[in-house]
C-alpha cells in the first residue's frame, strides 16, 4: 500500500466519522453506553476536530512533505498503549504510524475501546490490507518500538517495561490559562470551552487559571453558564456535590455558578467539577509556565482562547515529535 493510498484511506476515515453511516452511529451509541463521560456532543466534537485538523487531504500532504515521507521506509512494528480519557484520544498516534508505513498493534483503554475499532473496520471494508497495518491486542509483545500514554504512575511502569526498546512514554498533563482581566466576552466564552470540553478530562483541558490581583470573576462565571447542563449528568453532578460538601465542611472560600467550583489553590490538577486559580503580581512571573512538564498548553499566551481543545496535526502530545521518532526507527 503506497503512501498516496494511505492518505486516501485516511481521508475516507475522516468522511466516515462525521457521517450518518449506520455503523458509525451504532459505534457512538455503544461508546456512550460503555462510558457515560463520552456524551454524543463530545464524541462529535472530537470527530469533527480529527476530520478538520488531521484528515484533510491538503493537511496530510503538507505533513508528508514536511517530513519528506516516501515509500522507502523499512517497516517496523509499533506497539501503542492508548489512554481513554476523551474520545479517540489516541487517534493521532494511529494516524502517525499508519502514514509512515509502519505496522501497529494497539492496546486500547477499556474506557475507549469502541470508536477506533469501528474506524478500522470501516477502512477494512474498503481495503482488505488495512488489517496488516493496524491490529488490536490485549497485550503487546514482539514490537520493535512502543508509544504508551497513561498516568504518572503507569508512565513509570512503562519506562521500566519498555526501556530496552525505542519508546515514547507520556505521563498525565494538564493545561492552564493566563488572564489579564481585559478579556472580551467572546474570549471568555472560548475559555469556557477550553475548561469544560470533555468535562475537563483531557490533557489540553484548562484546569488552572492565573489571574491578576483584584480580578473580577463574575463575567468568567457567567461565561461558564453555557455548560449548566453538566449538572444533569449524574457522574458530573456526583463529583460536584461531593467537592462542594468538602469545601463547605472545611469552610474554604469558594465561588460557583452552580456547575463549576472555583478554588484558590497552587495545584494544577483539581478534582472533577473544580477549577483552581492563583493570583499573580506581574506576568513576568509566569514566564516559566511553558517549561513546566506538567503543562500541555498555556492558553492566553502561546495558544488563543478556544484553541486548546482543537489541536492541529503538528501539535504533538507532550511536545514529543511522534513522526520524527517513527522515522528514526
Amino acid at each position: 500500500m503506497d503512501i498516496n493510498r494511505r492518505v486516501k484511506l485516511m481521508v475516507k476515515a475522516g468522511e466516515f466519522i462525521v457521517s450518518q453511516n449506520p455503523q458509525w452511529l451504532k459505534a457512538k451509541e455503544v461508546a456512550y453506553h460503555k462510558n457515560s463521560w463520552f456524551i454524543p456532543d463530545f464524541i462529535n466534537a472530537a470527530a469533527e476536530n480529527i476530520k478538520r485538523n488531521f484528515l484533510d487531504e491538503q493537511i496530510l500532504n503538507q505533513w508528508i512533505k514536511y517530513y519528506h515521507l516516501d515509500d522507502n521506509i523499512l517497516p517496523k512494528t509499533v506497539g501503542i498503549i492508548m489512554a481513554g480519557n476523551i474520545p479517540m484520544v489516541g487517534f493521532h498516534d494511529l494516524l502517525s504510524v499508519f502514514i509512515c508505513g509502519h505496522k501497529q498493534i494497539i492496546k486500547l483503554s477499556s474506557k475507549d475501546d469502541v470508536l477506533l475499532k469501528s474506524i478500522v473496520e470501516f477502512l477494512a471494508s474498503i481495503e482488505n490490507d488495512i488489517n496488516n497495518y493496524i491490529s488490536f491486542a490485549d497485550s503487546l509483545q514482539g514490537c520493535d518500538a512502543y508509544i504508551a500514554t497513561g498516568s504518572n504512575t503507569s508512565a513509570e511502569i512503562f519506562r521500566q517495561y519498555f526501556s530496552k526498546y525505542p519508546n515514547i512514554i507520556r505521563k498525565g498533563r494538564t493545561s492552564v490559562a493566563v488572564l489579564s482581566g481585559n478579556e472580551t466576552p467572546e474570549q471568555l466564552n472560548n475559555l469556557s470551552d477550553d475548561v469544560h470540553m470533555y468535562f475537563g478530562r483531557g490533557c489540553r483541558s484548562v484546569t488552572h487559571l492565573y489571574v491578576p490581583q483584584e480580578y473580577d470573576f463574575i463575567p468568567l462565571l457567567d461565561s461558564f453558564k453555557k455548560y449548566d447542563y453538566f449538572i444533569e449528568h449524574f457522574k458530573y453532578k456526583n463529583n460536584y456535590d461531593f467537592q462542594l460538601s468538602l469545601v463547605l465542611m472545611n469552610k474554604n472560600f469558594y465561588m460557583t455558578n452552580g456547575t463549576t467550583i472555583l478554588l484558590e489553590q497552587e495545584s494544577l490538577f483539581p478534582p472533577p467539577a473544580v477549577v483552581y486559580y492563583t493570583y499573580y503580581d506581574h506576568e513576568n512571573s509566569l514566564r516559566n509556565l511553558k517549561d513546566d512538564d506538567n503543562i500541555q498548553c498555556v492558553v492566553g499566551k502561546n495558544i488563543d482562547f478556544g484553541d486548546s481543545q482543537a489541536p492541529g496535526i503538528f501539535n504533538y502530545a507532550d511536545d514529543i515529535d511522534t513522526m520524527q521518532f517513527l522515522l528514526s526507527l
